[in-house]
């Protein structure tokens, strides 16, 4: 479930809260900057973030079947170009890379995308993870192993891979930025963040 002090919306509390506050919105919104300046981790598939806000009809219907209630939609106060689009918030709830949201877009701002776990690392790219060592429990000095983003990582082995004291090891050409260790990181605040394609830049 999403943080409820979270400014994402689920389609369930959209249409009301749309009634209540369009009319203000337009005015409130007019002066954001664009939702290219901040970057936003979108569900599996998401072609490039321009072209995305352009495809994308905010149908909803990624959200619907995503078993994992990892699909939130953006509100109005993200500005008139994002409002309503999809996004994961990793904390919350990460991505358990079913795919079956790449199967339903009607318009290809989601490419279909196959939920193979041989294939799937490597090939699905929503962001990369990085580890904040200095805030990491097992690489504490003494080390406090813990191990948790491993163990909660789909793809261990591949995405990322430990060592002596459990410490995490991400391996940035297999992670897909699924989130599920952003969300299982014990350290408040997290250790380990997923970085969107938008703003990856070089490993």
């Amino acid at each position: 479930m999403s943080d409820p002090n979270s400014p994402s919306i689920t389609r369930r509390g959209l249409i009301a809260g749309l009634v209540a506050g369009a009319a203000g919105a337009v005015a409130t919104v007019a002066g954001k900057p664009s939702a290219l300046a901040q970057p936003t981790l979108r569900p599996p598939g998401a072609i490039a973030e321009e072209a995305f806000l352009s495809k994308c009809i905010r149908c909803f219907q990624c959200g619907d079947i995503c078993p994992n209630g990892a699909i939130v939609f953006k509100g109005l106060e993200s500005g008139l170009g994002e409002a309503l689009t999809p996004h994961i918030q990793p904390r919350s709830q990460g991505c358990t890379a079913c795919m079956k949201c790449t199967q339903v877009c009607p318009t290809g701002a989601l490419e279909p995308q196959s939920a193979d776990p041989e294939t799937v690392p490597g090939t699905v790219r929503m962001g990369v993870a990085r580890l904040n060592r200095s805030m990491c429990y097992s690489y504490d000095e003494p080390a406090r192993t813990c191990g948790v983003c491993y163990r909660a990582c789909p793809f261990p082995g591949k995405a990322m891979r430990i060592t002596m004291w459990e410490r995490p090891v991400v391996d940035f050409d297999q992670c897909i930025g699924c989130g599920l260790c952003e969300q299982a990181c014990i350290h408040v605040p997290q250790a380990i963040r997923i970085i969107p394609n938008s703003q990856r830049g070089p490993a």
